[in-house]
């Protein structure tokens, strides 16, 4: 057992950190998460971190009840990677105008296209369901009065913040295209809406912290929230199978005459909720900041912007609820890392890399997350590396 166990009021917390590395507030935030009624189990990956209402890097499984805020607000952010033809020796020296067409063909920031990506127009692209996933957009509107107008143009964008797009090698020498993003500005207005709407219901007035109020099966609020919840992932999902896509399309332009050939591409959520049994009682599994890392599941776990990342398969630990960490985690906040740091130890940091160097992306800077090798190491009972890449690119927003 890799694992140690804190006691919790309604539920032990079984950490995968070392809990005398825990920031205090987080430690807080996972007790108050242990005294939730509903809860049947509470696993803590090593990247945990300070959140709003739940840690993220945190397993919260419950028996007739979710918790809105502890999937996050990026509702089905994840990762998605994939293996090429290509190897090291078919890169230019100057990978400046690689990342150049990345830039050109994916919005990044708050940006998005200028007209709806139409997928039946993308090489490869599986459009099987996307006309029946966008006829449901209209349920999903009414909580929200989203405009289909910009969910779909920001269909196949990147956002900003610690979503990236970078092109790496792994320790063959090999050729990774890999992506970083989730729902977007949809995925966020629904979160915030359910998340307010769970604080007004009577069962939540007496929560040790109101952030973490939930919705409980069979009612109305639930019902609309699943509906909600279950269409932003799979926007999510689609997001980066676009992405995905126009990037493969960048990289057969760019390497034309190496014709490259693209395995099949490796996609998980880490901001999300499923339905799983576990010892015959069917539970609602949220997990913010983290992967399912079933017996023979392949993930992701990313580093940070200058170190690099980890192609995995899952051991299947129930322990852990068939989890893993989703990425190194941060150990200071954007604006600790923003007065600590300056733009030349992000040169320094991030030496070899094509990617922006300028203050925008300081707060992203690697000394702003804790060591991926250590918090690997932690879990080393929770997956198996199937390979090591390092990024040459990286985008950011």
């Amino acid at each position: 057992m890799s694992y140690t166990e804190v006691p919790g009021a309604q539920v032990p917390i079984r950490m995968w950190a070392d809990p005398a590395t825990v920031e205090g507030v987080a430690m807080q935030q996972l007790r108050n998460v242990a005294t939730l009624p509903w809860i049947q189990g509470l696993a803590v990956m090593p990247d945990v971190h300070f959140g709003k209402g739940a840690t993220v890097g945190s397993v919260i499984a419950m028996r007739g009840a979710v918790c809105p805020a502890a999937v996050g607000v990026d509702i089905g952010c994840g990762m998605s990677a994939v293996r090429t033809s290509l190897t090291a020796d078919d890169l230019p020296a100057d990978l400046s105008r690689l990342r150049s067409r990345i830039e050109q063909v994916i919005p990044v920031g708050r940006g998005m296209h200028d007209d709806p990506v139409d997928p039946r127009r993308i090489h490869g692209f599986p459009a099987a369901g996307w006309d029946d996933f966008w006829g449901r957009f209209d349920g999903v509107a009414e909580a929200v009065k989203f405009r289909h107008e910009r969910a779909a143009k920001q269909m196949g964008s990147l956002g900003s913040g610690n979503h990236f797009i970078e092109f790496c090698l792994d320790e063959t020498g090999s050729v990774w295209l890999m992506l970083h993003s989730g729902s977007r500005n949809i995925g966020k207005e629904l979160a915030e809406y359910h998340i307010e709407q769970a604080r007004k219901l009577s069962h939540n007035q007496g929560l040790v912290d109101r952030d973490l109020a939930v919705f409980i099966a069979d009612t109305p609020q639930m019902a609309a929230y699943r509906n909600d919840l279950f269409w932003a992932q799979e926007y999510a999902r689609h997001n980066r199978d676009v992405m995905m896509a126009l990037y493969q399309d960048v990289v057969r332009k760019e390497f034309h005459k190496a014709r490259p050939v693209f395995e099949p591409v490796i996609s998980c959520h880490h901001n999300y909720v499923a339905e799983e049994t576990y010892e015959g009682v069917e539970l609602l599994v949220t997990r913010k900041g983290a992967i399912r890392a079933g017996s023979g599941d392949y993930g992701i776990i990313p580093g940070s912007m200058g170190t690099g990342s980890y192609i995995v398969r899952g051991l299947g630990n129930e322990a852990s609820f068939n989890s893993a960490s989703h990425g190194a985690g941060r150990k200071m906040s954007r604006n600790a890392a923003k007065k600590r740091f300056s733009t030349r130890d992000l040169e320094e940091q991030t030496r070899g890399v094509e990617c922006r160097k300028d203050s925008g992306v300081v707060d992203e800077i690697p000394g702003a997350y804790k060591p991926i090798e250590k918090v690997m190491e932690q879990q080393r009972d929770l997956v198996e590396v199937v390979a090591k890449l390092k990024q040459v690119v990286c985008v950011k927003g």
